[in-house]
This record gives C-alpha cells, structure tokens and sequence, in this order.
C-alpha cells in the first residue's frame, strides 16, 4: 500500500524491477538504464519528502508498513522477556514491556503496539491501552527502578481507549497516576514517538529525562480529524487542523516539548525498517549514556523542572 504522494515513485519503482526482470531473462546489460532510474527515484524522494505537508507526515506516522514497537525491538535489542499483567485486573495487549538486552546492557522497554490486519488490530485494540495497560506500564517501570536499570518508552498511539468501560476502570486516574510517579522515577528515562504520539495515550509513557521524535511522527493533544469534527463540525478540515495544531517533530522541537528529532531512512521508517531501528538504537544508547553520568537527584530536578515550564510565558 502506498500513500498518494508515494505514487509517482512507486510507478519509478515498479519500472526499475521491469528492468532487472529483463536483463536477468534477456541476459542484456541493462546496468546503465536501471542506476538511471536509481537515481531518479532517490532525487524524487528527496524532492518530495523535502516538502511534505503536516498532514503527510501525520499520513506517514500511520503508514501501514511502519514499524511498530515490537518490531524495533527485535531489530535492537537481544534478549527480550515480554512481562505481563497488571496485578489488579489482566494484561493489556495494547501497552507491551518487558527487559531486553541493548549491546550487552539490561533495559525495561516500554510501549503501545498496533496490529498489522484485521485480526491483530482487534487483539491489540488499534494501540489504544486501557487503564490496565497504564497500570501495567507504572508496574514495569517501578520494577525497572528497582533493579536500577533505564527505561525506555516508545510511543505510538491514537489515544488511550475512550469507551465509557474505561472510564468505569480509571482511565484518567491511572494516566494521571502515571504522569506523577514518572516525574521521580530514580533511574533514567528516555520517551520516544515513534509513529502517533495523542493525548493522554502518549502522556500516560510521555514523562522522561528526554523526549524525541522520529521524524516522520506527530504528537499532539488532539488528533487533526477529532480537532477537525470539534471546531468545523467536519473530518473535512483534517489538514487546515493540521497546520493549526503545530503536531510535526519540527514544529515541537522549535517549541521547545522535545528534545531533538530521530532522522528516518529516505522515504520514511517503512521503506528501511532495519536502517531506521540502526538510527533509532545508536540514539538510546547515546543518550543513556550520557543520562547515567548524572546523578538520580539532578535528573529528577532536570526533569520536574522541564515539564514545569512547558507552556511558561514571560509576557
């Protein structure tokens, strides 16, 4: 599946295999014609991703060949032993953790994980955790504390689940819960978006020593089309909504709520999962790094005190 402004390179691509196909049955040199098309398809990427509206990127962080947390984690890490349940209720399989191995180094993983089909989806509820998924998540973590080891969150969500069953359950009680207990966590922690970072979906793993973005992703309060359906009654101003909510990396980065920005392979993440899980992996382990050299109580303050002054004017 390709998105629509993916098109005019798909059509490049489907040419450059037509080619290979006959020089391997022809036996025809065909080198020059297919580096040719090599070459146009790399300056098309480049040409368009270099111009990509807000709501393409908002497209791209749902394309449905985009990794998802279980798939960066296996290309990471080594080693990894999923963990499971809450202790109060039952295991959300849309928040997934556990420990894994980062070049010989134990870290807890943290995250929301989608589903690639019909089937999937429904297993893991669209990646929109429950409370039990949020309570899950804060169990994993005070257990990562406990053992003195880093935790890592990556983020991809539409939004924690809005059913009124939910609600019932605590949702806002146990992501507020987890927004808190985060700000004092004694170990490092490092929150990353790696496809859709909504609301309180995103907040609830969001707290952290250090927040990036991949750079095809976005994080917002709102979605552009639930933004879209509130102020214009319609799903029809999705990228109008877009523009207004400022949801790109570079958008946040220039605001000052991230960190830095994860650059992806040309084309975006799902045109070289294995490129991009390199890229995503040589930053955790850059940033760990550099996060152990500070003492727990420094960190704590550091962190309290940048969510604090998100949003602080001076006028």
């Amino acid at each position: 599946m390709s998105l629509d402004f993916e098109k005019p390179i798909l059509k490049l691509e489907e040419k450059l295999t037509q080619i290979k196909e006959l020089a391997s049955k022809s036996g025809k040199n065909l080198d020059e014609e297919a580096l040719s098309i090599e070459k146009k398809i790399n300056d098309l990427k480049k040409d368009i991703f270099s111009k990509l509206t807000r709501w393409q990127k908002v497209q791209l962080s749902r394309h449905p060949n985009r990794p998802y947390f279980l798939d960066y984690i296996y290309k990471m890490t080594d080693e990894f032993i999923e963990i499971h349940g809450d202790r109060f209720s039952k295991d959300d399989k849309a928040m997934v953790g556990g420990f894994a191995k980062v070049d010989g180094k134990a870290v807890m993983f943290i995250g929301h994980q989608k589903g690639r089909n019909t089937k999937e989806r429904q297993f893991r509820n669209f990646g929109m955790a429950n409370p039990e998924g949020y309570r899950k998540a804060l169990r994993l973590m005070k257990m990562a504390e406990k053992f003195n080891k880093p935790i890592v969150c990556l983020i991809d969500t539409p939004g924690a689940y809005p059913g009124i069953e939910a609600e019932e359950r605590g949702q806002a009680e146990a992501i507020a819960r987890n927004i808190k207990e985060m700000t004092t966590l004694k170990v490092p922690v490092i929150c990353i978006i790696i496809g859709e970072g909504a609301s309180g979906g995103a907040l609830g793993i969001g707290v952290g020593d250090k927040i990036f973005m991949m750079e095809f992703t976005w994080y917002s309060v709102i979605s552009p089309e639930s933004c879209s359906s509130i102020l214009w009654r319609s799903w029809d101003y999705k990228e109008k909504a877009a523009d207004a909510l400022k949801l790109t990396s570079k958008d946040l980065l220039k605001q000052k709520i991230i960190d830095g920005i994860i650059k992806e392979p040309l084309g975006g993440a799902h045109n070289d999962p294995n490129k991009a899980a390199k890229m995503l992996k040589k930053k955790i382990v850059e940033e760990l790094v550099a996060l152990e050299k500070i003492s727990p109580e420094k960190r704590i303050n550091e962190r309290i005190n940048k969510f604090s002054s998100m949003g602080v004017t001076n006028d």
